[in-house]
This record gives C-alpha cells, sequence and structure tokens, in this order.
C-alpha cells in the first residue's frame, strides 16, 4: 500500500496537479500511512514534510463540536435546549426573506427557536456569504462584515431558513464555539488545549501561529482563471475578537489523524478520554435522517463549483460529521464520517473497517478539481490495498 500510495501523490505533485499534497491514514492502534510530496509554497524548495502546518479550515468545525459535546457531558449545555439559552444574541437573529425594490432586507422572527442540537446539524438556518448570494446583498446592504475578518459583529447574520428545515452549511458551528467560551468563561483555544489537543498531544493545532508553526506553514495558493495555482499571502486574522469555530484553525496531517483516531477509538485514546459512549454514539448516528445534505454552489474564479461529495447519493449529518447512507466507488461503505476544508482538505473515519485519512493540500477556492480528484484517487487505493 505505501508504495501504491507514495507513486500516486507523488506523480501528482510533479505533474502541478496540486502545489504539494500531505496524507495519511491510520487505525485506532496508529499510523499506517504518511508521506508529503510537492512544496509547501510554489517557487521555493520547502518540501511538503508530514510535519507540515497547514490552515483546516472547516475541519475545525469536529473539533469545536467535541467541546460542546463534552460541555453536554458535563451537563452545563442541553442540546435541545435554545441556543439563546447560553447566547442570548442568537435569539436576536431574524429570518431574511427578500428585499424590497430598494434592495432593503425583509425580515421576520423565525416560527422557532434555533436549539443548540440545530447548530451542530447545521439546520439552525444560518448560512455562509460564499454559498448565499442573498446574504452577500444582505451584507452590502447593511455593511454585516464576513466572518472571516474575525469580527464579533459578522455574527449578527440573518437566518435564511426556518430553524429545523433543511441542512444549510453556514457559521452555526461559529455560534457553537461562542456557545464554549461564553459557558467556560475561556477563549476557544485555551478550552481546546485544557480538553482536547492538550491531552491528545496536538501540539501543532492552533488558531495562534507560534514561531515553529509558521516556519512550517504550507501557503495558501490561489487559481486563476486558466487553471494556474499562485502563492498567496493569505493567513487567518491571527488576534480575532472571537476565534473561529467554524474555520480558524491550523494543523499538522499527524495532529488530525489523532484526533480522528480517538473518535475512531470510541472516545479514549492512549488513555486519555476526551468523549464518553453517548457522545461518540451521537457523532457516529445520522441527526437528520428526512433530510440530505445538499451540495454546495461555490463561486470560483474558473467559474460556478458544485461541491458533491457523493455525487449524488444521498448523506446525512450526525453531531459533527456527513455520513454517507450508500457505498462510495472509492470503497468507504455506508455509515462512515468525513467532512472538508475550504484549502482542500480532506478526512474521513470509517468505524466499520477501522481506518481514518487524512489529506491536505493548500488550495482556494474549495472543491479544486485536481484535488478531488486525488483526494479519491488516493483513497481508493487505500482501499484496494485491504483487499
Amino acid at each position: 500500500m505505501t508504495a501504491a500510495l507514495d507513486t500516486i501523490l507523488r506523480q501528482a505533485a510533479d505533474a502541478g496537479a496540486v502545489p504539494g499534497v500531505v496524507a495519511m491514514v491510520g487505525n485506532r492502534d496508529g499510523l499506517v500511512y504518511q508521506g508529503g510530496f510537492g512544496t509547501r509554497r510554489l517557487g521555493t524548495d520547502a518540501p511538503m514534510t508530514p510535519d507540515t502546518v497547514a490552515w483546516i479550515a472547516s475541519m475545525t468545525k469536529a473539533i469545536t463540536t467535541v467541546a460542546l459535546l463534552q460541555l453536554v457531558e458535563e451537563g452545563r449545555v442541553d442540546l435541545d435546549a435554545p441556543a439563546a439559552t447560553y447566547a442570548p444574541a442568537i435569539g436576536e437573529a431574524a429570518l431574511l426573506y427578500d428585499f424590497d425594490a430598494e434592495g432593503r432586507p425583509l425580515t421576520r422572527a423565525p416560527a422557532k427557536a434555533v436549539t443548540v442540537r440545530h447548530l451542530l446539524t447545521h439546520t439552525a438556518g444560518y448560512t455562509y456569504d460564499f454559498a448565499s448570494s442573498a446574504l452577500r446583498k444582505y451584507m452590502k446592504a447593511t455593511g454585516l462584515p464576513a466572518t472571516n475578518t474575525g469580527k464579533l459583529a459578522s455574527l449578527a447574520a440573518p437566518l435564511v431558513g426556518e430553524p429545523g428545515e433543511a441542512f444549510i452549511y453556514g457559521i452555526s458551528t461559529d455560534w457553537a464555539g461562542r456557545i464554549v467560551e461564553i459557558v467556560t468563561g475561556k477563549p476557544l483555544e485555551t478550552v481546546f488545549r485544557e480538553r482536547i489537543t492538550g491531552p491528545l498531544g496536538m501540539a501543532d493545532t492552533m488558531f495562534r501561529l507560534g514561531e515553529s508553526q509558521t516556519a512550517r506553514r504550507a501557503t495558501v495558493h490561489g487559481v486563476t482563471e486558466d487553471g494556474t495555482y499562485v502563492p498567496t499571502e493569505m493567513v487567518v486574522v491571527q488576534e480575532p475578537e472571537f476565534a473561529s469555530g467554524g474555520g480558524g484553525l491550523y494543523a499538522t496531517a499527524g495532529d488530525y489523524l489523532t484526533f480522528l483516531r480517538m473518535i475512531l477509538a470510541g472516545g479514549t485514546l492512549d488513555g486519555e478520554r476526551i468523549l464518553g459512549a453517548e457522545s461518540i454514539s451521537g457523532l457516529m448516528t445520522d441527526q437528520i435522517p428526512e433530510l440530505s445534505v445538499p451540495a454546495l454552489g461555490l463561486m470560483s474564479p474558473m467559474g460556478l463549483r458544485s461541491a458533491d461529495f457523493f455525487r449524488g447519493r444521498p448523506t446525512g449529518w450526525t453531531l459533527g460529521f456527513q455520513q454517507n447512507r450508500e457505498p462510495t466507488p472509492e470503497g468507504r461503505p455506508a455509515g462512515a464520517l468525513s467532512w472538508a476544508g475550504f484549502a482542500n482538505t480532506f478526512y474521513w473515519i470509517d468505524p466499520k473497517t477501522g481506518l481514518a485519512g487524512v489529506f491536505l493540500t493548500q488550495i482556494v477556492p474549495f472543491f479544486d478539481p485536481r484535488a478531488v480528484k486525488l483526494f479519491r484517487d488516493f483513497e481508493a487505493e487505500v482501499y484496494r490495498g485491504l483487499a
């Protein structure tokens, strides 16, 4: 398996399909595969290595979810309580339903309250500006800042759907992170360090980059209209008003694989108990069986892009992960867990086979077809190697 995976990743990096890539596979006992190929920044000879630090974007969501579930276990948060119980500003969110002739937003109160469970299952009604033309129009009309500015005011976004009625991907997990901060009285990064990343030894997982992590950070590459990769100077805001529980973390592939192995192992890894059985069950059980996760429509320099992870096959959402309801062509069985990050980072957890995988590039915008193909080829080879 190692030789075959090395060949797939090396050939793609050498051919320029991606600037660089790091990928790892593990099981409940430890590391199965690791490899790094290509460069951290085009135009330099700094290699992608297993200890390369990458912006993992929405892969942050799973860690935030675990932090919140820890508070649920302690009886400090109720999943089915109104989220405004813990973060009152959520109760002030109006439902955006149209614009008047002058372009002014038309809003009304939602029919029911947003619950904590709605936040974790992305059924609260919140969206992202990159995925919603209505929210972009609202931002232009009102001056609402974008979430990636790190400003608390950005969380005062309206809902675009009724709570509980549809899966809508958005800032829900940022609000979950704020609930963690409000309930604990501590910054999210401190909570992570004390309760998750510290106990698990995830020393390179952080919102604010240290000197060592900066030295090993891979550059985020943009894409031009003809598909050329261009290095950028993009770095997540390092002194934000709030840490984005939805997308602000940096990490190495090894750190994140450790986190995934903890989930795979039932909440305890190397003697460190992070979650209990009920929380793990919630992370592995579809919470929206009557709904399905839709493809995400994204704008890119190469045109409108549809991020459809499973090519039209129905998928659900647990308390923290997308869950495929059917087997995939790559060999992933039904019931596996997965998600991704905006810079074309991907992962999966397969409880049935006992495997977890991490795949990191640094390319924006999301769902670059070359990165997606390479990830799928990588995963298919992992399962082929088990046959």
